[in-house]
């Protein structure tokens, strides 16, 4: 039985390893909540089917779910790699662990009390996203000053900087409707997380990084990222935002169309059929195939609203761009970094093969039930199968992230 002292060793050096770079203590934010999130609205899908009472809830379990999932959840992630990286795209100075280290509580902390709020504390709501809003606004002046110091040069880290920023004047929204503005307010910042935030930075992310991955492993592979690409994905995400938020959703195919259209083009302009292997590199372009099909749906849908003038059923377009790209992309690229930043070879194991084939499935499952006359039992297998698939893949990278990296060297 180990003694008091050498527990407390142990716990003392956890926390240097967890903090030795910003990837470890953001990612390991986003891995809890995404675990905690996803089991917390497992419990309100299967509560609500069976008509059983909920928690007492300071907003609609629906809204609460657009907030965990992507203020609380996902951005961790981005703010993980955007610490790491911003100050190696620019060639400045690395963000210090102080600063990183806040974030990594503050962000912690207002996620765990938002949980919280929507498990039967609804007074935590407004403290936790006051804490998760510091948290977010130290981060972006930190990247932001950054940026000033290169002189604003750098055209994928200005884009990756105002989608930032833009999440942050969301969460602030849903901050204030939790203080007594308006509730509608709450749906407004989860449409502007979608796609004022996580859309363009996923894209400027995927931008930047995909083709540079792809030249280092494909023979006489052709660089294709033009900024013209990156602008124009930046204008149709706003102009398909503005439709939404002036509830028009039957004219959105007005730009979802072209939308389709110039994803479908970059995609095959970056060369699919090339990417074959490694897998680290196939299931870069398999998570990117479900932007445009996310769009085409969202432009079928649009079209059907149009003509026969009734309720559009965007939820499956908009769990396709979600769980199909945004889910996707996250089990790729975190892994990538992961095994980088740790010593590990860049390859895919089989547990993050298991959660990368299993995320296909969630979405699959979750876009067939918005099609379904008994939808519920869909939504219940959806969300337990990405339980089903992640947590093995989390448990693994929170294992990583708090043991020293296997090649000796520091970070």
């Amino acid at each position: 039985m180990p003694s008091t002292s050498s527990a407390a060793a142990t716990s003392s050096s956890t926390v240097p390893i967890l903090l030795a770079a910003p990837h470890r203590a953001m990612f390991s934010v986003g891995a809890i909540l995404l675990a905690a999130g996803m089991a917390w609205w497992l419990w309100v899908l299967i509560a609500a089917w069976r008509g059983g009472p909920l928690a007492a809830q300071a907003l609609p379990v629906g809204w609460t779910h657009g907030v965990l999932m992507q203020y609380a959840t996902l951005v961790p992630f981005v703010m993980g790699f955007l610490l790491t990286v911003f100050p190696r795209w620019m060639n400045v100075e690395a963000v210090p662990r102080h600063v990183y280290a806040a974030v990594f509580g503050l962000m912690l902390g207002g996620g765990a009390l938002v949980l919280a709020a929507a498990s039967g504390w609804p007074q935590a709501l407004p403290v936790g996203l006051s804490g998760m809003l510091l948290g977010w606004l130290i981060a972006l002046g930190t990247l932001g000053h950054r940026l000033h110091r290169h002189g604003y040069r750098d055209v994928w880290a200005r884009s990756a900087w105002c989608a930032l920023a833009l999440g942050a004047i969301g969460l602030a929204m849903v901050l204030c409707a939790s203080l007594g503005a308006s509730l509608l307010w709450v749906p407004a910042a989860n449409k502007i997380a979608t796609f004022g935030l996580l859309l363009p930075m996923y894209f400027t992310v995927a931008h930047r990084m995909v083709p540079f991955f792809s030249g280092n492993v494909i023979a006489n592979y052709r660089v294709v990222r033009p900024i013209g690409s990156l602008l124009a994905v930046w204008m149709l995400s706003l102009a398909h935002l503005g439709f939404d938020l002036l509830d028009a959703a039957n004219w959105r195919w007005l730009v979802d169309t072209p939308m389709t259209a110039l994803l479908l083009w970059q995609w095959l302009a970056w060369q699919p059929w090339k990417a074959k292997r490694p897998g680290l590199l196939l299931v870069l372009y398999v998570a990117l195939a479900w932007l445009p099909l996310s769009f085409l749906l969202y432009t079928v849908d649009s079209i059907h609203s149009y003509i026969t003038h009734t309720n559009s059923r965007a939820l499956a377009p908009l769990h396709a761009l979600t769980i199909g790209f945004f889910s996707s992309m996250l089990v790729a690229m975190v892994t990538r970094v992961t095994h980088g930043h740790s010593g590990r070879p860049l390859a895919m194991g089989p547990v993050p093969w298991f959660a990368f084939m299993g995320i296909q499935g969630v979405a699959l499952v979750r876009i067939a039930a918005e099609y379904l006359s008994q939808p519920w039992p869909w939504y219940i297998a959806a969300a337990a199968l990405w339980l089903l698939s992640l947590v093995p893949w989390i448990a693994r990278s929170l294992w990583i992230y708090l043991t020293p990296r296997r090649d000796g060297a520091p970070g």
